[in-house]
């Protein structure tokens, strides 16, 4: 398979992970982010959001990012911002270009897969955790998952940036499925344990075991 052209395009690195279809809401300051963003809405051009933290620093695998909504710009030059993933791609190099970061990346190809039956029900009870998830927290688009993508549910949800990052790095979509529905049911693990926590509170901390017969 022939490898996809490497492009130039300008790289935020931030300690948040975005993926393909999550929206983000941005506030930029810094004067070179301020160059960067001015030149993606004057161009109707993407940039690349990187996770970085002080762990592991700027990981390889990105996603590109495009401006969908300026919510307010300041006096001072800084704004808020919203953003739609669109991509995932790698960095090839990094380099400052014309007052703001960039860097050579390029797409990562997604192989094509033979999604099988146990694949697909693998899908569904991830789905279904989904919406007993939503269900739980009150929401109403639980029913809007019948066929929704990893992406599309992680989108929805909010996860530990290290989960988020394998996401992204994930180049299947049943591995994908696998790793998202761990998530999810950690997730159900730690609503189950804030509701009895709460019980318990309520109860001043006493367990009731019901009645007591002689």
């Amino acid at each position: 398979m022939a490898s996809e052209p490497s492009s130039e395009l300008p790289i935020f690195e931030l300690p948040v992970v975005l993926l393909p279809g999550e929206l983000m809401p941005l506030h930029i300051f810094e004067d070179r982010y301020r160059r960067m963003i001015c030149h993606c809405l004057a161009e109707h051009e993407p940039f690349g959001i990187v996770f970085r933290d002080q762990v592991g620093g700027a990981r390889r695998i990105g996603c590109t990012a495009r401006v969908i909504e300026v919510l307010e710009r300041f006096d001072d030059g800084r704004m808020n911002i919203v953003v739609t993933g669109e991509e995932p791609f790698q960095v090839i190099d990094r380099f400052e270009s014309t007052g703001y970061p960039a860097g050579e990346i390029e797409p990562v190809a997604e192989p094509k897969e033979d999604i099988g039956t146990e694949a697909e029900t693998d899908a569904e009870a991830t789905r279904a955790v989904f919406a007993d998830l939503v269900e739980r927290v009150g929401r109403s688009d639980s029913d809007e998952v019948d066929d929704s993508s990893a992406y599309a549910i992680a989108a929805r949800v909010e996860l530990p940036v290290a989960v988020k990052q394998e996401l992204l790095e994930l180049r299947s979509e049943s591995e994908r499925m696998r790793v998202l529905d761990g998530a999810l049911r950690d997730l159900l693990d730690t609503l189950d344990r804030s509701a009895e926590v709460a019980e318990r509170a309520r109860m001043n901390g006493k367990v009731t075991l019901g009645p007591i017969t002689p």
